[in-house]
């Protein structure tokens, strides 16, 4: 069996965690494919250059999220930052590289609940600049799940590209209603190592709710290891 490990890290770590142990790793456990997933300038660069150097393996997604929305609370930088994303989304093609989504974006109200207003701004632009550049979205969502789907339904109605690749609500670890009213909007559920957690009793029945065609798995590596 092969595996397509829809959302990974790879930022400039060493040893265990250099990108050459990292594939490494996958290779010996059957993943032929990984979506290296951006969020800062740092991880969308550390994604790219993964897909460099295993362009037959890696693909990127690129975006800024939730830690992102205090620096870039100002119109101008936000503006700024979009400018870079369509830059590296029309660049990364010409060094091999396939752009497969915008993220991972979205909402965090455990860790930052203070920036809700300049995380729902972001959140918002950068849902638009996918449908711009028809491209999915990877969204985090941590205690925020009516804001974070008010935003998705906003998005579904405008969305533009294959109703079949509108994104994917990453590490999903809420109830099975947030689930349906995301995969009734079309998107995708994946599941990270949590789902084998021995307390995760509860995610696992979710999980068994995913119709197949909506179902994903990650490592979300280098966190999130399975039990």
């Amino acid at each position: 069996m092969n595996f397509f490990d829809t959302h990974a890290h790879f930022s400039r770590l060493g040893g265990e965690y250099s990108l050459e142990s990292q594939i490494s790793r996958a290779e010996e456990m059957g993943v032929t494919r990984i979506v290296a997933v951006g969020g800062s300038c740092e991880l969308n660069k550390a994604a790219g250059d993964a897909a460099t150097a295993y362009p037959g393996m890696i693909r990127v997604a690129l975006g800024f999220d939730r830690d992102e929305a205090e620096a870039l609370g100002k119109p101008s930088d936000l503006c700024d930052a979009l400018d870079r994303l369509r830059l590296a989304v029309s660049q990364l093609p010409k060094r091999g590289v396939q752009v497969a989504a915008i993220g991972e974006i979205g909402l965090d109200y455990f860790y930052s609940a203070e920036t809700a207003e300049q995380q729902g701004a972001l959140f918002r632009a950068q849902l638009e600049l996918a449908n711009e550049l028809r491209l999915p979205v990877v969204i985090h969502s941590r205690d925020a799940d009516v804001d974070t789907l008010e935003a998705l339904k906003d998005h579904a109605q405008t969305w533009s590209g294959d109703p079949e690749r509108i994104g994917v609500l990453h590490c999903f670890t809420r109830d099975a209603a947030f689930a349906a009213d995301l995969v009734d909007l079309g998107y995708h559920i994946s599941f990270s190592g949590i789902v084998t957690f021995l307390n995760a009793d509860p995610l696992r029945e979710v999980a068994r709710t995913i119709p197949a065609d909506r179902l994903l798995i990650e490592t979300d590596s280098p966190y999130l290891a399975p039990a």
